[in-house]
């Protein structure tokens, strides 16, 4: 009996068996956010590519920096839910002849993105509104919103503005790399300026208040996006954009003029464009080579020419470029730019729009396929997810909101 007691008590004293370890998850990983998160892009000219022979949008194509960086394979890969497909003329002679013809081409081109759309309906749908996104987005389709850079093929004939709008565009840029009859440009530094906004280019803005669109400063001089902020109802986006303090060119915007587009409510989105992004040399065979190009198409407009002489010189442009390859910047510069924003204004003034098939791209993020390394690397800087949320969406979807807000007149039935 008394063994029987002691047995009983030692029992009653000895440790339980460990209970069963509950499972602990395992932390979510860079690229399992980035795939929850809505991402877009504020600045795709894909479209194009989508008449070019070759190219398929529901193919993956092969990747070529700078050119053939977007399609359903890639933006699936990369988490990328859409973004903002540019209608993008360059700029020729300011004369009527010449704004029909880019106003046709512009057209055209809203009739490629249109005709993508409904030709893929199952993995593409247009946007119009900003509450649009997050809908289609939840659908699993990609998100197709338009803007137009450079405003040249409007002519003089404002109504065009809601032409494009009926469509669907819904950021526009009143200019390209030369001046026009809108407004100055950054990167033309003829005698010829305006000092800013034309009235034509004033009008410009009024209309685009009026109608609910957000007005891009991208390609602006500065005295241009001062003139937008001061007359725009609504912020302004610089939809593909540098600093200056990271390379002092006349495309980037210095410190100042980023905190006074921020205090007034506008974003900047960040662009992966090599020669925006430090002083990159071509080797002199390359340089050679496109001096000769420039010899052998002197005087041709890209507006004006013909089909045939276009497709020439693209074949010739992609000749150069396969024999002598342009230099090219990193990812590690790029995020030099990204973060110096961040650092001057903060993640609710900073997004992203790459240049994608305009030039974008750089070594270490050569396609759309890499978006997933820019959120980890945010996330490794110390933003956190409601940030990272805002800069891949949340800030131009806000502006998009805040120009609905102040419209004058309603949607398109």
């Amino acid at each position: 009996m008394t063994s029987m007691l002691v047995l009983a008590a030692l029992t009653a004293c000895s440790p339980k068996a460990p209970a069963p370890a509950e499972s602990v998850p395992e932390p979510e990983s860079a690229a399992q956010l980035h795939e929850r998160l809505l991402v877009l892009d504020s600045h795709l000219d894909t479209p194009a590519n989508l008449s070019k022979p070759g190219f398929d949008i529901m193919a993956d194509n092969p990747s070529v920096l700078g050119s053939v960086q977007v399609d359903l394979p890639k933006m699936m890969r990369g988490g990328l839910d859409g973004g903002f497909w540019v209608i993008f003329m360059p700029q020729g002679p300011v004369d009527e002849a010449s704004f029909e013809a880019a106003r046709t081409a512009a057209l055209t081109r809203s009739d490629e993105i249109l005709t993508m759309v409904s030709d893929h309906p199952e993995s593409f749908e247009l946007a119009y509104t900003s509450e649009d996104a997050a809908r289609i987005a939840a659908t699993g389709k990609r998100i197709v919103y338009q803007s137009i850079e450079n405003s040249y093929p409007i002519g003089t004939d404002l109504s065009l503005v809601k032409t494009f709008y009926d469509r669907g565009v819904r950021f526009i840029g009143p200019v390209h790399f030369r001046d026009n009859q809108f407004a100055d440009s950054a990167t033309d530094l003829s005698a010829s300026d305006f000092g800013g906004l034309s009235p034509l280019g004033e009008d410009l803005v009024r209309e685009a208040n009026r109608l609910g669109m957000v007005l891009d400063g991208s390609h602006a001089a500065d005295s241009t996006v001062d003139d937008m902020i001061a007359l725009s109802t609504t912020p302004l986006i610089l939809t593909h954009t540098g600093v200056k303090a990271v390379y002092d060119h006349p495309r980037n915007i210095g410190d100042d003029l980023l905190r006074k587009i921020a205090d007034d409510g506008g974003v900047i989105q960040i662009n992966a464009y090599g020669g925006y992004l430090e002083a990159l040399s071509p080797t002199p065979e390359r340089q050679a080579a496109l001096d000769e190009l420039q010899t052998e198409f002197e005087g041709i407009s890209p507006i004006t020419a013909d089909a045939e002489t276009r497709e020439r010189y693209m074949a010739r442009m992609d000749e150069v470029d396969a024999s002598f390859p342009p230099p090219r910047s990193t990812f590690e510069k790029f995020m030099e730019h990204m973060n110096h924003a961040l650092e001057v204004v903060g993640p609710d003034h900073i997004g992203m729009g790459a240049d994608w098939d305009g030039g974008g791209g750089v070594e270490g993020m050569e396609d759309v396929s890499f978006l997933p390394k820019v959120t980890e690397r945010l996330l490794a800087e110390g933003y956190s997810e409601a940030d990272i949320q805002k800069i891949w969406s949340g800030n131009m979807l806000r502006m998009l909101q805040q120009a609905e807000a102040a419209k004058e007149i309603p949607l398109p039935q």
